[in-house]
């Protein structure tokens, strides 16, 4: 039986997956910080007959500290993770900048500290597997953000939208690093833009972007389970090559800026100052 590990997993995309998997037989584990969306999964999880293999674990990914304790927890489950799913955000696209308690500008911690840690620290169980991938959802592809060298956690002339993309720039290049690092490694990497998807995304947005945003979804945004399909897709049948990049079903070239050698191990060594080893 498949363990499959998905954060973001009890909303949008990451739960139409864990829904997926569970119809198809694996073992579920589903990360996510809201007890209701929760305890919604695993009522669903009942109706396909599949309460025994799933579970929800309740995790502040914001906290690196926490998202360690994660690892070990999912360690202590079984030796073995077949798929890590890599879906949880939450934008923030305005308002004044926050941190953590732990310091870490919101949008870096939750959206790369967390796929940082998890992807180095699940890397043994995954190696156990026989055919182990990661897989981090953003947006690959779309030139626009950059990472800020001098000021990581935009301490000067912050912004939503400028943290909400260094964070997506910064997956692109956790990908590009962990396979340049583990280079004998069967684990493949892949980086996945899923394109404009029906999702609650909008629902953090401030009015009347809120109402402007659920309208174009309506238009031009794919349902969940279409989303779905070519994930799953990749997920069970992965490219040779250790790391990949994917927007919706198109590959992307690996050359240029996005997913530079050197600037993915840069960003790995600072990556690794602030959080320890993992």
């Amino acid at each position: 039986m498949q363990t499959v590990v998905i954060t973001g997993g009890t909303d949008g995309l990451g739960k139409g997956l864990a829904l997926h998997y569970l119809r198809q037989g694996a073992r579920v584990l589903a990360v996510g910080s809201t007890p209701t969306k929760g305890e919604a999964l695993l009522a669903e999880a009942a109706t396909v007959s599949a309460s025994d293999r799933v579970a929800f674990l309740q995790t502040d990914l914001t906290s690196v500290t926490a998202t360690k304790e994660l690892v070990a927890k999912i360690e202590s489950t079984g030796p073995t993770v077949d798929k890590l799913i890599l879906c949880a955000q939450r934008y923030r696209l305005f308002g004044a900048r926050t941190v953590t308690r732990e310091g870490f500008e919101h949008s870096f911690a939750l959206a790369y500290l967390s796929r940082y840690v998890l992807s180095h620290g699940l890397r043994k169980a995954l190696e156990s597997a026989p055919r182990p991938v990661i897989m981090n959802v953003g947006t690959p592809g779309v030139p626009l953000g950059r990472i800020h060298w001098d000021d990581l956690q935009l301490t000067r002339h912050y912004s939503g939208f400028k943290a909400t993309l260094q964070s997506f720039r910064a997956n692109d290049l956790l990908g590009a690093a962990f396979a340049a690092l583990y280079a004998d490694t069967p684990i493949h990497y892949i980086g996945y833009n899923p394109g404009v998807v029906s999702t609650g995304m909008p629902n953090h947005l401030p009015q009347p972007l809120r109402a402007l945003t659920k309208a174009s979804f309506t238009v031009l945004a794919a349902s969940v389970p279409k989303a779905v399909n070519p994930m799953t897709c990749l997920l069970d049948e992965p490219p040779a090559e250790p790391f990949t990049a994917y927007r919706a079903t198109r590959r992307l070239s690996l050359k240029g800026p996005a997913f530079d050698q050197d600037d993915a191990l840069r960003l790995h060594r600072l990556t690794q100052d602030l959080v320890g080893a993992v």
